[in-house]
């Protein structure tokens, strides 16, 4: 990414950035009077924590060690006039949560996915440590069959040795590359040391033109 762009996002999220609200149901759901870019991945994968750091707001999101604390959609509002809005989905895939809950989530995310007009991109957290797993594979089929473009993005990426971390980004970046609306680039990062955080900030921008 070009230095230029790298810059905009730099100063875009170094301005206002604020909790709008939570939307356990669809009839809660914001206007839709911005676009938007939802973050997306497995509990535990590191969500809330990315969220923070990209914001350079500590208490921005709640992180929590306890899987699956995230139970809503959660709406940011960026820039002051309103340039875009972030919004924190449900973690997935987490087995401990009742069914009828986890049924619950999977509707409200697959609706809200179908039926969001403004919604520009969903970035797919992805562990690492782990790369992707077949819950992750669902969610993109999801994002495929809605027509929803989306970017894989590695969290945890100092959790493991560079030799590895690039083994990982070249398998993810491989499998995206099979799925229509998946962007062909991965995003490596790391919330405790700021590794990919200006990248990922710029991508987050540049979602916002066609």
């Amino acid at each position: 990414m070009d230095a230029e762009s790298l810059e905009a996002a730099r100063k875009l999220f170094a301005g206002p950035i604020a909790f709008l609200k939570s939307a356990p149901e669809l009839k809660f759901l914001p206007d839709m009077d911005a676009p938007e870019v939802a973050f997306a991945g497995r509990s535990n994968v590191g969500k809330s924590s990315l969220l923070n750091a990209l914001t350079g707001r500590n208490g921005l999101a709640r992180t929590s060690n306890t899987p699956g604390r995230t139970q809503e959609l959660n709406f940011f509002d960026i820039g002051e006039p309103l340039v875009l809005r972030l919004v924190d989905m449900p973690g997935y895939g987490f087995a401990k949560a009742p069914k009828d809950m986890i049924r619950k989530w999977h509707h409200l995310i697959n609706d809200f996915l179908r039926g969001r007009a403004v919604l520009k991109r969903v970035l797919v957290l992805v562990d690492s440590r782990h790369g992707l797993k077949d819950v992750d594979r669902e969610l993109m089929a999801m994002l495929d069959k809605a027509a929803v473009s989306y970017r894989l993005v590695l969290t945890k990426a100092d959790k493991v040795k560079a030799t590895d971390l690039a083994k990982v980004r070249e398998a993810t970046a491989a499998e995206a590359r099979k799925h229509p609306a998946a962007h062909p680039d991965v995003i490596a990062t790391s919330s405790e040391k700021g590794m990919g955080i200006p990248e990922l900030r710029a991508a987050v921008l540049e979602s916002m033109t066609p």
